[in-house]
């Protein structure tokens, strides 16, 4: 069967999309929802002199740091100070802390459990947690550029800040939620990558003009540039790698009939937890940050220390941005894959794998190949996460689009591609059966 779906997908081409109609309007859907976020991203904050950040921006951060990354995830929204400029990285941290409070809480473990019901009010104590993260950055920021940036101090000018970032996070959220039922692809991916899309040609010019200039070497440019392009072929590899556990299924007779004696595979994939990872770790780097990013100096000396230690390039820097990589995809990968839950499944439809015991010594025997696959993919995903930091110690070369960025692009593209198949397949086979029962009915 699946040798079948691949073959079918393989044969598919473009003269498909104009058939499936409700493609093409999930599609249409999609690409309308990412050109509104676009647009947010170049609408002003309310009393910012824009011309003054961006050019401060510029100065302090050089569209690289971890400021730097920040504006690549939004779309460029933080240079512009823009009503987009939190983007939906305070979901993303109170995605983390419910992540984390769900494994302790009795609780919250409770409703996990509880199925739809339970997921959705967890999702909900998410979406109000959200909101207090985005109002204490968003009173960050509003508190960090009020002194040089803004045109009427105050108090009034504080509360449009804060109501106007918050805003624009939720009505992120919601335009990701939308994109996630009516559209292609998970809408909270693909708002991060439309924003990362979206700076590459400035990102790839930057990096054209330090050999124009001559500020680098045209040898480490085209290295760097070599590196870059092996990279995506080995993203793309390792995203592609799994690990196929056969299971069997025992014959049984029904009346006169045998059934069963089939064999099919559990595919246990290298990289399970995803882009999850880098991004709940960078999520986690620049909440902090916020803060003392926007303080221009002026702040605690702590704070100064604190963005010292933390820059780009720095040991502390990357040793926990590694830490916290290889931490999220043990975690993330414990809570979407259960072997638990797995080998009772195996065991109530009679499946078996060849030489493990059915029940707790299949869950052992899952969890003990699953630890070791993620030891590889927590591996493999902070060498590429890690690369632009050192070819940034090394040259002191900014890279904007580094490895999380890379990495964020090419799985979304291929999750998206996989969904639009999946669309197409289903439509073909609709496609079939409609034939099937018309020839049926004429006979």
């Amino acid at each position: 069967m699946a040798s079948a779906a691949e073959q079918l997908a393989a044969n598919i081409n473009f003269s498909s999309f104009a058939k499936a109609k409700e493609l093409r309007e999930r599609l249409l859907f999609t690409l309308g929802a990412l050109i509104v976020f676009r647009l947010g991203t170049f609408i002003p904050l309310p009393g910012v002199d824009i011309d003054a950040f961006s050019r401060a921006f510029q100065t302090n951060f050089g569209g690289g740091g971890v400021f730097g990354m920040f504006n690549m995830f939004a779309g460029g929204a933080v240079e512009r100070m823009a009503i987009f400029a939190l983007n939906i990285m305070p979901y993303i941290s109170a995605s983390i802390i419910m992540r984390l409070m769900t494994t302790v809480s009795p609780n919250l473990e409770k409703l996990q459990k509880d199925g739809e019901g339970g997921r959705k009010q967890i999702n909900q104590y998410t979406r109000y947690l959200c909101v207090v993260l985005a109002a204490v950055q968003a009173y960050a920021i509003a508190s960090g550029i009020e002194g040089n940036f803004a045109l009427n101090p105050g108090i009034t000018f504080k509360l449009s800040v804060v109501i106007t970032l918050v805003g624009g996070t939720m009505f992120l959220l919601w335009l990701g939620e939308q994109i996630t039922a009516r559209g292609v692809g998970n809408g909270i991916s693909l708002i991060i990558f439309a924003g990362i899309v979206a700076e590459l040609p400035r990102t790839i010019a930057q990096f054209m003009s330090l050999g124009r200039t001559g500020a680098m070497p045209g040898y480490v440019l085209l290295g760097i540039a070599a590196l870059l392009i092996a990279s995506l072929f080995f993203i793309v590899f390792m995203e592609r790698a799994q690990r196929r556990l056969i299971v069997q299924y025992p014959k049984r007779q029904a009346g006169n009939r045998m059934f069963g004696g089939e064999t099919s595979h559990l595919p246990l994939k290298l990289n399970t937890a995803g882009v999850i990872p880098p991004i709940f770790a960078s999520s986690l780097l620049l909440l902090p940050m916020t803060m003392a990013g926007f303080q221009g100096g002026g702040g605690p000396e702590w704070l100064s220390t604190l963005m010292i230690f933390l820059g780009r390039g720095q040991p502390i820097y990357m040793a926990l941005y590694a830490i916290l990589i290889i931490f999220f995809c043990f975690f993330y990968t414990a809570i979407v894959f259960n072997p638990d839950d797995t080998a009772d499944n195996l065991k109530k439809y009679g499946g078996f794998i060849p030489g493990i015991r059915p029940g707790k010594r299949t869950a052992e025997y899952i969890d003990y190949v699953l630890t070791r696959l993620t030891a590889v993919g927590a591996l493999y995903i902070t060498a590429v996460c890690l690369l632009p930091e050192f070819i940034y110690g090394t040259y002191a070369l900014s890279l904007a689009f580094g490895g999380t960025s890379l990495l964020i692009v090419v799985t979304v593209t291929m999750d998206t591609v996989a969904q639009i198949q999946s669309h197409l397949l289903a439509h073909q086979y609709e496609g079939l059966i409609k034939k099937a029962r018309l020839r049926g009915s004429k006979r």
